[in-house]
């Protein structure tokens, strides 16, 4: 069994039990529900840098990245440097995250924020649209194509975009669907965790124009977006290469100065 099948069967586990504890209605109950969400899609076809800075503490691959910042010092430093959007990992086992910092996250900024979660139920995606989420993450690799459809259109009734992740052609030819808007090829194998660029390469020309392409993952040079970019890469996803220093706000802000 590797990594992802574990996280996936403890995230199962943790549905069931926060279901039976928090009601539906008390989720529906959020201001949020109210308020109209950010596109990420529009503001990374209107960006020259197209990054998505990412909020992580840790990692299964790293284990401690950084746990000196409070959550808002990290998003309000992306949101000053220009970030198109910040992901906000919401899982605690294996990312030492929560669902409180998506809340925090929102309460500081004005940008598109997405929920960066191993979702497998409706549940987590009415939590995401509760804590002011503006987009969720499915990944291609842990749902069938049915599931990735009720989950879109479960995410796009409550006026929450998608990002699709996906690692090869097999998870990206069962998943393109007009539920979706953007579609993110992880350069990180999520059962070796090795990393290449190669896979948004190999991928990118199958893509069709009407998904946002985004590129994840180890994404640490200038380089590689300017690699990226000709391939018709929008937006990148960057986490570890900022949060791994003393001031992640710092450090997007001279990334994104320099492309």
């Amino acid at each position: 069994m590797n990594i992802l099948d574990k996280i996936i069967i403890d995230k199962k586990r943790e549905v069931i039990l926060k279901k039976s504890i928090i009601p539906i209605t008390q989720l529906e109950a959020s201001i949020f529900f109210e308020k109209k969400t950010i596109s990420l899609s529009k503001s990374l076809k209107n960006s020259t840098s197209g990054i998505i800075a990412e909020h992580k503490r840790r990692s299964p691959s790293k284990a401690e990245i950084n746990y000196s910042f409070t959550v808002e010092e990290v998003v309000k430093g992306y949101e000053e440097a220009g970030a198109c959007g910040i992901s906000v990992l919401t899982d605690g086992k294996y990312f030492g995250g929560s669902l409180d910092d998506l809340l925090l996250a929102r309460a500081t900024v004005n940008v598109p924020l997405l929920r960066k979660e191993f979702i497998v139920d409706e549940y987590q995606i009415l939590e995401a649209k509760a804590h002011g989420a503006d987009l969720i993450l499915l990944i291609a690799a842990v749902l069938t194509r049915e599931e990735i459809k009720s989950l879109s259109e479960f995410a796009k009734s409550l006026n929450l975009e998608v990002l699709l992740e996906v690692h090869n052609q097999e998870e990206l030819e069962k998943s393109i669907m007009p539920t979706l808007d953007m579609i993110g090829v992880n350069n990180r194998n999520l059962k070796t965790f090795e990393v290449s660029l190669d896979f948004s390469k190999q991928l990118a020309a199958q893509i069709p124009d009407d998904f946002v392409k985004v590129s994840e993952s180890g994404i640490s040079s200038i380089e590689a977006i300017t690699e990226l970019k000709p391939y018709g890469y929008k937006g990148f996803l960057i986490g570890e290469n900022f949060m791994k220093t003393d001031n992640a706000g710092k450090a997007a802000k001279e990334f994104i100065s320099k492309i």
